[in-house]
């Protein structure tokens, strides 16, 4: 896999100063948000892009809550967020925008992707493996609820799993029961 891999730059934020760094793979332009100094089993979040969750604050899904815990987390303890551009499980925005259309008409978000074609997660993560071994980290402490993650990583050792726990609210609470119910997700 052919990666491009930027300069690192500061990034200061309201959760605190952090650095950052971007790994183009393909089309994907990937971000690596971390706190130094980065120890030998930092903790790491791996974050799938969601422009509605993370930057419009919607409360049909978890995922912006998830990114601010992340923040915080990787700010009070150093450790790194790795910012993976795949929109919708990688359904693209489009597609997500139409599958929140079928989840408005009552169908789960297993249900939408699969009325639309695509699999409950096209997500991979095999870019992760060649951040982290840029980073020189062979063992992390893995911010996640989804089992799918935590079986991607082949040559990382996971050393723990640090559960990522979000208060449900009426617009999520149906599509958290799914993950957990029908996607395995460990909460």
């Amino acid at each position: 896999m052919k990666i491009e891999i930027s300069e690192v730059a500061n990034l200061p934020t309201k959760y605190g100063n952090f650095k950052i760094q971007s790994f183009k793979e393909g089309i994907k332009e990937h971000l690596v948000i971390f706190k130094e100094p980065l120890s030998d089993n930092p903790i790491v979040r791996i974050h799938s892009e969601c422009l509605t969750g993370d930057t419009i604050g919607s409360l049909k899904c978890d995922c912006g809550d998830q990114l601010t815990t992340a923040l915080h987390t990787i700010n009070e303890n150093t450790g790194m967020i790795i910012y993976l551009r795949q929109e919708g499980r990688d359904i693209g925005l489009l597609n997500k925008v139409n599958a929140y259309a079928l989840q408005d008409k009552g169908l789960n978000t297993v249900e939408a992707n699969h009325q639309l074609g695509f699999a409950a997660d096209q997500r991979h993560y095999e870019v992760v493996e060649t951040i982290l071994a840029h980073f020189n980290i062979t063992s992390i402490r893995l911010l996640t609820n989804n089992p799918q993650k935590i079986a991607s990583l082949k040559n990382v050792t996971i050393t723990e799993r640090i559960p990522i726990i979000i208060k449900s609210n009426k617009y999520n609470d149906k599509y958290l029961k799914t993950k957990k119910d029908e996607m395995g997700h460990l909460f």
